[in-house]
Order: C-alpha cells, then structure tokens, then sequence
C-alpha cells in the first residue's frame, strides 16, 4: 500500500495517507493492509474511492446503523465517529448473516441520493449493484462499484480494464526518450538480413597450461630424438 503511496505523492506530496488508505481496504477487503495488490485492482478502486469519498462516507455510516437495527429512514449526517474511516464494531448475529439485506440498502442508497448533491454513482447502475446478491457486506459493495463497467465509463476518467496498460502514443515517448540514452539501446543493423547470417566462430586460443602427462611425453619424445642425433654423428 505505501508504495502506492509514494506513487501518488509524485503528483501530490502532500496526498493524505488515508485516502489511499481507504482505497487500499476496497481491494484488500478489510483484511491485513501489507498484502499484495495489482496496480488495476487498486487504481479502480481508488477512483472510486476519490471520486465518491463523500458518498461512500454516508454509505458506511447507513450500513452500520442498518447492522444495529436502526430505522433506515432517519436522516444521517455522518461525522468524524460515523464515517468509512471508523472502526467496525464487534457483530453479533448481524456477522453471521454476511452483512445486510440488499433490498433495504437499496432503499436507503436511493434515498441518500436523492437528499443529497455531492456526486454520487448513477443510481439506477447502484441498483443494477445491488440487485444481483441478496445481502452484502460494506466491503463487498465498494468492491462491486470499483468492478461495475458502467460506473467506470459513467466516470470517463480510466480505460476499460483490458486497455489500461495499452498506450500507444505513450510507447512511442517512451521509445523516443530511450533512443536518447546513449548505450542504452542498441541501433539495428541497417541491413535486416544480416542479423540472419551466422555469426563467424572465433578462433579457438589454445590454453597456456597444458596437461602434465602430455608435456611428459613431449619430454620424452625430445629426449629420444637426441639420442638418435648423438649416435648417428659417432
């Protein structure tokens, strides 16, 4: 998580550590915050996060007064002790049930947008959300908003998921900068079929240590050379 901390103070250093925080948690799912996470998993989520942070604030203060009975009809201003950032309380019976009733948090979801004027994810796409599961946890609902395509494309800010990573127009910047470095990237051969003809083995260079058995029999071989030279002069 602070790596992508550090990434987000390279455009903001000043960027609060509990936004991405927050972000972190909708990937991780409330679980140990030093886990691994994709980059996408994280950048969906984090739009959503920056996009909705004052949404998502109430929507964590209705979901836990739906878990403690309260009527969901009551108005809900949430404060620095109600909010997303808040501890859950330690659940009873509500954890065993795997969070609240869909239906109900629908209800209160549409009602939440229709009081308030902060932005918020369309509402029918909210609803689209929320009408596939029967109940759901806090969590989990801000894990499906951060996957939904068209509360992605409703924000026009990312690509589709499979494009993320492509750019062409960034490829070839990035290209052109590493053409500048000297060294760094080697220039191809101006003839392209040069790069198919093999290569010319180098020649082999013999060892300066020779065994020790075959300078003996060299020894050897000398030394009856000499006998048969010093006979022959007699």
């Amino acid at each position: 998580m602070r790596e992508y901390h550090c990434l987000l103070q390279l455009l903001c250093p000043d960027f609060p550590l509990e936004l991405t925080q927050k972000a972190a948690r909708i990937v991780l799912m409330d679980d140990a915050m030093d886990c691994l996470m994709s980059f996408s998993d994280f950048l969906f989520a984090f739009q959503i996060q920056f996009y909705y942070s004052e949404f998502l604030e109430s929507v964590a203060a209705i979901y836990q007064d739906l878990l403690a009975g309260k009527n969901p009809n009551t108005v809900i201003v949430p404060t620095s002790s109600s909010g997303q950032h808040r501890q859950r309380p330690p659940l009873g019976e509500a954890s065993m049930l795997e969070g609240v009733e869909a239906s109900l948090f629908s209800q209160c979801l549409e009602n939440l947008c229709d009081r308030h004027k902060y932005s918020c994810p369309p509402p029918a796409l909210v609803k689209e959300v929320l009408s596939n599961v029967q109940r759901l946890t806090f969590y989990g609902f801000l894990v499906a908003l951060s996957k939904h395509h068209g509360i992605n494309q409703a924000l026009g800010a990312l690509p589709d998921k499979g494009d993320l990573m492509h750019d062409p127009a960034m490829d070839e910047e990035l290209e052109r900068l590493l053409a500048q470095v000297p060294g760094l990237v080697n220039s191809a051969p101006a003839n392209p079929e040069a790069s198919c003809l093999p290569s010319r083995t180098p020649p082999r260079v013999g060892s300066p240590w020779r065994p020790l058995h075959h300078a003996r029999k060299v020894d050897a071989e000398s030394d009856g050379s000499t006998e048969e030279t010093d006979e022959s002069e007699t």
